[in-house]
C-alpha cells in the first residue's frame, strides 16, 4: 500500500467518526484563543478550560491583561504548568499587542510567531481556528500518529507538517488537524494502541504485528 492510499483510508475513517470538529479550547475571540492555546502547552485542554474562565474574568483583552502583573496571572494559571514562563509571556504579548497592533491579534503567522511564548504550532492553531486560514498545526501527538499511519518518516514535527501538507489538500488541513487530535485521544493513545490496535492502524498496516517504534521529535 502506497502513502496516498493510506492517506485516503485515514481521511475516510476520520470523516466518518468526526464530521464536525468543534474547537476544543473555550474562547470568545482571537485573543482568548491565543492565550488558551499558549496555556495548553504541556497541559490538557480540559484543564485549560477550567482555568481560563477565572483568568478571563480578571482580563479578557490585551489592554486589561497588560495592566495585570505576571504574578496575578500566575496565581490563576498555575495548574496549567510552566506557570512562571506562561504568565510572563501572556503579560508581555498583551503589551506588544497594545503597542504594535492596536490591541488586535495579528492575522499573520510570522507576526504571531514573534510574540512571547508563541511558537509555530501555537501560531498555526490561531491562524487556522481563529482566522480560518489553511494551516496544519503539528504537535507531538499528531507527529506520532502520522508515523504510525505511514504518512511521514519525519524526525521532527516540522518535517511531519511538510509531509502532511503534501499529502492532503489544502482545504482539508484545518479539519484534519482536529480530527487527528480527536482520534488520538479516543482510539490511538501513545501507550495503548502502539500502532496495532485502533481501526486506522489496522487499516493502514493490516500485517503489522509488533508495536511500532516512533521517531521522537
Amino acid at each position: 500500500m502506497i502513502k496516498a492510499e493510506r492517506a485516503l483510508i485515514v481521511k475516510k475513517i476520520l470523516d466518518e467518526y468526526y464530521p464536525e470538529t468543534p474547537v476544543p479550547l473555550d474562547h470568545k475571540d482571537n485573543f482568548t484563543l491565543l492565550v488558551a492555546v499558549l496555556l495548553s502547552a504541556q497541559c490538557t485542554d480540559e484543564r485549560v478550560n477550567k482555568v481560563t474562565p477565572k483568568l478571563f474574568k480578571l482580563a479578557d483583552n490585551p489592554k486589561d491583561m497588560s495592566t495585570k502583573s505576571p504574578n496575578q496571572i500566575y496565581k490563576i494559571i498555575k495548574p496549567c504548568g510552566l506557570g512562571p514562563q506562561k504568565s510572563k509571556a501572556i503579560h508581555k504579548l498583551s503589551n506588544i499587542l497594545c503597542e504594535s497592533f492596536n490591541g488586535e491579534v495579528p492575522e499573520d503567522i510570522k507576526a504571531l510567531e514573534k510574540l512571547p511564548g508563541v511558537g509555530h504550532k501555537t501560531a498555526s492553531v490561531v491562524i487556522s481556528q481563529g482566522f480560518g486560514h489553511p494551516a496544519f498545526p503539528v504537535d507531538t501527538h499528531i507527529h506520532r500518529l502520522a508515523q504510525r499511519w505511514g504518512l511521514t518518516k519525519g524526525k521532527n514535527v516540522k518535517q511531519t507538517e511538510r509531509d502532511l501538507k503534501k499529502i492532503f489538500s489544502k482545504d482539508s488541513w484545518n479539519k484534519l488537524h482536529l480530527q487527528i487530535i480527536f482520534w488520538g485521544r479516543e482510539f490511538c493513545q501513545a501507550k495503548q494502541c502502539h500502532g496495532i490496535t485502533c481501526k486506522i492502524c489496522k487499516a493502514t498496516y493490516p500485517k503489522r504485528s509488533r508495536p511500532f517504534s516512533h521517531n521522537k521529535p
